[in-house]
């Protein structure tokens, strides 16, 4: 079919006739997982902590800090801290900078979830963490299955102001505990909350 074009017409920029369509390519449906799938990831993450923690023949490792005392991340327990509230940073005493590990438990199995360091406050280390929406994810899962969930935090403060000695330590309990929200870890469980 030819089109005849008259030489003398202005061209409008927004008035067609012709009809344009996008074509937009299906995207796949998000991965959300089954209750029974959330319930077997979770089991095995639980035994192989629970394999962590109570492992007879524990290899030490001690990291020095600058007054020559160590740290023993191996008999380390995250779980034996005294644990608050998952909205733990909006808390006002949780304003003020000092050294720390943090964890993000779900106590109700129980299962450590995420292991960080910060020299920050916990709410200006909390305020752009990837580890919140992983949490938020999380939660919503349990709700949709109406699962039971115990979110807790827990702190060990008074770590290094020495950010290698820090990461060193997180390094160390992130590699024994294999905590799932923690990139190291996504290799053993896979990044089902991202």
């Amino acid at each position: 079919m030819k089109y005849k074009v008259n030489k003398n017409q202005q061209l409008s920029l927004f008035e067609s006739k012709t009809a344009y369509q996008v074509n937009k390519p299906s995207l796949k449906k998000e991965f959300k997982m089954s209750e029974s799938y959330l319930e077997n990831w979770k089991k095995r993450i639980y035994s192989y902590q629970q394999q962590a923690q109570n492992n007879e023949q524990k290899q030490t490792y001690l990291i020095a800090n600058q007054n020559n005392s160590f740290w023993d991340t191996q008999s380390f327990d995250p779980f034996s801290l005294a644990t608050h509230p998952d909205q733990f940073y909006d808390l006002p005493q949780y304003g003020s900078s000092e050294s720390c590990l943090y964890f993000i438990l779900d106590t109700h199995l129980p299962l450590l979830l995420y292991i960080g360091e910060t020299k920050l406050s916990p709410n200006q280390r909390w305020i752009n963490h990837d580890c919140k929406g992983y949490i938020q994810q999380y939660i919503e899962l349990h709700r949709k299955y109406k699962l039971t969930i115990n979110i807790r935090s827990a702190f060990w403060w008074g770590i290094s102001s020495d950010r290698t000695v820090r990461q060193g330590l997180e390094k160390d309990l992130i590699l024994k505990w294999r905590s799932p929200f923690n990139k190291e870890s996504w290799q053993w469980w896979g990044q089902p909350f991202k």
